[in-house]
């Protein structure tokens, strides 16, 4: 007889190291929310660009989005390598997390038209999370059965829109009511003395950031050591991760199904993460009050909630990529829908589009290829996934940066961004998860523990 499954085990949250791994997401979505969704690119413009005038700001803005990218594109397979060669991928995680952590505190210390201190510093705080999430990512199929995968997945993404949701409602009601815990309010302020919630918002994000790694640090357990059979465990680490680099990337034709969706979530990523890190830029452009985005993006975090949960249990009957072409589809219409936007009714609308598939389409992609790759190279194949992620960055806010550099609205640049969703729902519909789930297995079978 099949034991009654509780209320944890439908969400995803059933053991100790799953529930701990969970809440890394619930930390690092303190600095999604505030430093790269809500309040720090209304920052950037208003006050670190205040020299320089908003088109050049938003440019500049979308630039830094893209170097960021770039540096955690080159590093992040070298790194994956050794973190799997020398079971190190918690350290590395560590590392990245600690970056993030020091660079978005540092955010304090902006002056008012500092913009160049505040793109520099918006790049550190990106490599330190991209980076970190890589590593958090490559721990997931060593904690999750292929069974359950889908819905810790989901589950990891749910915590994040509630963890992200409550620093930023939180740093949202100081910035409003600076006055409730002292500090300066009312008319007549300097620009350092009306920034200051701002600011002081930023280090809460480090604080949060940190405080909610200790679970993964301290719970969930480094995966056993393996290598390849032809590796001895004594070679220099960066000797076997160059190898195994190469290896990979001729073997990719034997991961085949792994490959084409990597391809695949690179391009729709591309369009989610162009829509998350300009939505308070395209709002600004149409003439959307401050308060009214920041309304609608609490909207996608709470709302996205039960919508994150839903999908994981969707996925069961489904299928994780049924539920994902669902989701891209749902996100073509969403640019269609922006492009005709006007309103503040009809932001709040988009917001809550946006929120019933945003969580549950990133969630079900990362388990798909989770299930699609080998678990003893699953760092340097999240690796992989973050260079193929974070080129696909790259296009979204580069064909922003183009296309407001030569004088088109922001609503041309989010109708073109529909392209990403329908060239990259095409290529998913190619991967043959069962084909590329006995490829990983088999893969497995030949490593060797240390």
């Amino acid at each position: 007889m099949t034991p009654k499954r509780g209320l944890l085990d439908h969400l995803g949250l059933h053991r100790p190291e799953l529930r701990a791994w969970a809440m890394y997401d619930w930390g690092i979505s303190g600095m999604q929310t505030v430093i790269m969704t809500a309040i720090f690119p209304i920052f950037f413009v208003s006050y670190a660009g205040s020299a320089v005038g908003d088109d050049k700001a938003n440019e500049l803005y979308s630039w830094a989005r893209t170097v960021g990218a770039i540096m955690i594109a080159v590093l992040a397979p070298v790194l994956g390598a050794i973190a799997d060669f020398r079971a190190a991928k918690k350290k590395f995680l560590g590392a990245f997390m600690l970056l993030g952590v020091g660079s978005t505190s540092a955010m304090f210390l902006i002056g008012n038209g500092q913009v160049m201190l505040a793109a520099v510093l918006f790049v550190l705080s990106l490599a330190g999370a991209t980076g970190s999430t890589t590593f958090y990512e490559a721990l997931l199929p060593h904690i999750a059965r292929e069974d359950e995968v889908d819905r810790v997945s989901t589950a990891g993404y749910a915590m994040g829109y509630i963890g992200g949701g409550i620093l930023l409602l939180l740093n949202i009601i100081v910035i409003q009511n600076p006055g409730i815990i002292g500090l300066p309010s009312g008319e007549g302020l300097t620009p350092e003395q009306s920034s200051l919630p701002a600011r002081l918002s930023f280090v809460s994000v480090g604080v949060w950031w940190l405080l909610f790694s200790i679970p993964v640090m301290r719970r969930v357990p480094e995966p056993a050591r393996t290598i390849e059979h032809d590796e001895q465990a004594d070679v220099n680490p960066f000797r076997v991760a160059f190898t195994r680099l190469g290896e990979t990337l001729r073997e990719l034709r034997g991961y085949k199904q792994a490959f084409l969706m990597m391809v695949a979530f690179t391009i729709y990523n591309d369009g989610i993460q162009t829509i998350i890190g300009m939505a308070t830029i395209f709002g600004k452009d149409v003439g959307i009050p401050t308060s009214a985005m920041i309304t609608a993006i609490l909207l996608v975090q709470f709302i996205g909630v039960p919508c994150a949960f839903l999908f994981g249990y969707v996925a069961r009957f489904f299928g994780a990529k049924r539920s994902v072409l669902f989701g891209i589809a749902a996100y073509a219409g969403i640019c269609m829908f922006a492009y005709g936007m006007d309103s503040t009714r009809e932001f709040y609308i988009l917001a809550i589009l946006v929120a019933l598939v945003q969580g549950g389409t990133q969630a079900l992609s990362r388990s798909m290829f989770s299930n699609l790759i080998p678990k003893h190279k699953s760092g340097e194949f999240f690796g992989f996934f973050s260079v193929f992620e974070k080129f696909g960055g790259i296009a979204g806010p580069a064909l922003f940066a183009v296309l407001l550099g030569a004088g088109a609205q922001t609503r041309v640049a989010v109708l073109a961004t529909i392209a990403f969703f329908v060239v990259g729902g095409a290529i998913l519909l190619f991967v043959d998860t069962e084909a590329g789930e006995r490829a990983a297995r088999a893969a497995d079978a030949t490593a060797k523990p240390v």
